[in-house]
């Protein structure tokens, strides 16, 4: 059975490692980059076609692919008179594997299905370096059937493909996860800061707290650089982590409730983001919090 033709949008560090994988396994692929062309010129140079705009990129595309940074720039690339919604062949199916908003995907799946194709929601987790090897773990909704017919192609990228429900379901678990994980990270952070300002000793600090319940994935990656000075065991900026605390924050907005816990995480990482440390990685807000009891 032959594979479908994938029109892949945003290849930055995660979206281009996800082509790769797609070439590795024989997929075909037609591409539409932005600024920044290192990837996508490795893509083309394997073989894969680039689009002029979205439009073109859908109209030859079974499944188009979007792997960006915010739900803004996914809007930009679906709407308009040379977006994805009006090149879509019928049938064919949209993937959105960014984190964006919730009501923005329920939004979109409204006019992607009105033009006559299906939409899903699948947000990711893992880092690229799992994405060359297919074992990203994705968090897909949207319409059943939809995602029954893209799961193979799904299964190909991910070690774990999660069907979750409802369009807008994936992204509304992502920006829990997310939250939850930021909201750990930036404790960690501080507790190192704290150890300085206490005069004991960072690893002794951790070795105690991962010796009970407390111990988790996250911890270690922020101890790899606030004890080991090693920032890439977390390959996550604080600008994006900063964008995925605010969307969670909104999306309690839109909910109607105020969340409290995210308060603390979003007021730091936005800080730290707005000081010179954007491109940092999460785990570098160590030094954020040093900074910070220093006065």
């Amino acid at each position: 059975m032959s594979k479908p033709n994938i029109g892949f949008i945003g290849l930055g560090i995660m979206g281009g490692a996800m082509v790769s994988r797609l070439q590795d396994i024989g997929y075909t692929l037609t591409v539409l980059g932005n600024r920044d062309r290192s990837n996508l010129n490795q893509a083309i140079a394997r073989g894969a076609s680039e689009a002029a705009t979205a439009k073109d990129l859908a109209q030859a595309s079974d499944i188009v692919m979007l792997c960006m940074g915010t739900s803004d720039h996914v809007e930009g690339r679906m709407r308009g008179p040379g977006g994805v919604i009006s090149g879509l062949r019928p049938g064919a199916t949209v993937i959105d594997f960014g984190t964006s908003l919730p009501n923005s995907s329920r939004a979109l799946a409204a006019e992607v299905a009105q033009a006559g194709g299906q939409f899903l929601d699948a947000p990711l987790g893992r880092t690229p370096a799992h994405a060359l090897d297919g074992l990203l773990n994705i968090m897909a909704s949207g319409d059943k059937a939809a995602f029954d017919a893209v799961e193979p192609v799904l299964k190909d990228q991910g070690e774990n493909v999660f069907y979750l429900g409802a369009v807008g379901s994936g992204h509304t678990i992502k920006l829990i996860n997310n939250f939850f994980g930021m909201t750990v990270a930036n404790a960690m952070a501080e507790a190192f800061a704290m150890a300085d300002v206490a005069g004991v000793d960072r690893a002794q600090l951790y070795d105690v707290m991962a010796a009970g319940p407390l111990h988790s994935g996250m911890m270690g990656f922020v101890k790899a650089y606030g004890v080991d000075n090693d920032p890439s065991q977390l390959a996550f900026a604080i600008k994006n982590a900063a964008k995925d605390v605010g969307y969670y924050a909104r999306m309690a907005e839109d909910a109607g409730v105020d969340s409290i816990m995210s308060k603390g995480p979003l007021a730091a990482l936005s800080d730290a983001r707005d000081h010179g440390q954007a491109d940092d990685m999460v785990s570098q807000m160590v030094d954020y919090y040093v900074q910070r009891f220093k006065g």
